[in-house]
């Protein structure tokens, strides 16, 4: 993925002044017969600088941006680059087949997995069809079928998180939310398999938990894990959606401070700038995640795995004081 094809975001924008600089700096050389190698390259060196510093010093609200912008590659992107012999398998056996939430049975590098994930759009007609990243119940019941198929055939599992969080709809509710999550939550500390959990860009509410009790979860770099969206929790706590700023910063979503206060197991990187940056940098850095992960948790028994799982959740939370 070209930047270039990227609109920059508001913070980004003195960036992309500079490469505009460059490339007229090229430009003119070319159109002139002038050597500007020595501008051009110094110029180039100093976006870098720039660059390095501009995005390691993010405010929470910046990175919020960046995991949602809509050229971040999206599961099934990921699926095409990581995963080969891609077999999706549909419905919840109920007669309903959500597409918020896409499961199936791959090979990452020879080793068959089931990967299941929440699924967004990049244009409108996509956003309809994946109903924004939202799953309903009857997603749930999907996924929970696919655990199940998993943990009967001892395949890892692998969970890909992007969503707002969980469809907030009447419909939704009246054919049981809560209850779809909250036996996902339930079944998933039972699985006897590896589960390892990665939060793409959101991963919002109990809408991304109902796929992440897991053995291992991790968050790509810019991507977000919370209770409640900044905008949610503003709302909220000062009636008023303008403080989402000020929420992002009180609710520690980033993946810096997840990993800091011990609710993630690690940070997978991503290109200067954030995944849409660069598919395949990042694809391949959560391959190399994926693969680590499997190897560590393949040689555990079931029960240490449910115990491995259990002791993990049960210790969020609980802070020791020096």
């Amino acid at each position: 993925m070209n930047k270039l094809n990227n609109k920059p975001l508001d913070f980004e924008k003195s960036v992309y002044q500079i490469e505009e600089k460059i490339q007229e700096l090229k430009n003119l050389g070319a159109e002139s017969g002038f050597d500007l190698e020595d501008q051009i390259k110094t110029l180039i060196i100093q976006a870098e600088e720039f660059k390095k510093q501009l995005y390691s010093s993010l405010t929470p609200s910046q990175r919020l941006l960046i995991a949602r912008h809509p050229q971040r590659p999206s599961f099934l992107n990921y699926v095409e680059m990581i995963a080969t012999d891609w077999t999706e398998l549909h419905g919840d056996r109920a007669g309903t087949d959500d597409r918020a939430i896409i499961g199936g049975i791959a090979q990452i590098e020879g080793q068959s997995v089931m990967l299941i994930g929440t699924q967004k759009g990049k244009t409108t007609k996509e956003n309809i069809e994946y109903n924004f990243g939202m799953p309903q119940p009857e997603g749930y019941r999907k996924a929970l079928r696919l655990f199940y198929h998993a943990d009967r055939f001892r395949l890892p599992i692998i969970t890909l998180i992007d969503t707002p969080g969980a469809y907030p709809g009447i419909k939704a509710e009246e054919t049981g939310q809560g209850t779809a999550i909250a036996v996902n939550l339930r079944e998933m500390a039972k699985l006897e398999t590896p589960l390892i959990s990665i939060i793409l860009g959101e991963g919002c509410s109990g809408g991304a938990l109902g796929l992440a009790v897991a053995n291992r979860v991790y968050m790509l770099e810019h991507s977000l894990y919370t209770v409640i969206s900044p905008e949610g929790c503003a709302s909220i706590l000062w009636r008023s959606a303008d403080m989402a700023n000020t929420a992002a910063e009180a609710l520690k979503i980033t993946s810096e401070d997840l990993f800091r206060l011990n609710i993630i197991d690690g940070i997978i990187k991503e290109p200067l700038g954030g995944a849409h940056y660069n598919w395949e940098i990042t694809a391949n850095n959560l391959k190399e995640q994926v693969l680590s992960a499997i190897k560590e948790l393949s040689g555990m028994s079931g029960q240490t795995l449910k115990k491995d799982r259990y002791e993990k959740f049960r210790k969020m939370g609980v802070f020791l004081e020096n």
